[in-house]
């Protein structure tokens, strides 16, 4: 149940990444995977699993920036 949770939010935060960035929805998960947040994100510890979508697409953006 709680894998099938964090793959709808990994979704939805893709969803979110390529209307920002104005990509296809592939793109905006190969960014998502390949990224430090993304890490985080699946690392249960890091409490990431419980920000909202916005906040975690928030980090990634700003990961991007730098």
């Amino acid at each position: 149940m709680r894998d099938q949770v964090l793959w709808r939010k990994e979704a939805r935060i893709a969803v979110l990444l390529a209307e920002k960035l104005n990509i296809n929805a592939e793109r905006a998960l190969d960014i998502l995977y390949n990224s430090r947040t993304y890490t985080l994100l699946v690392n249960a510890e890091s409490g990431l699993q419980l920000q909202s979508d916005e906040y975690i697409l928030n980090d990634l953006l700003r990961e991007l920036e730098a």
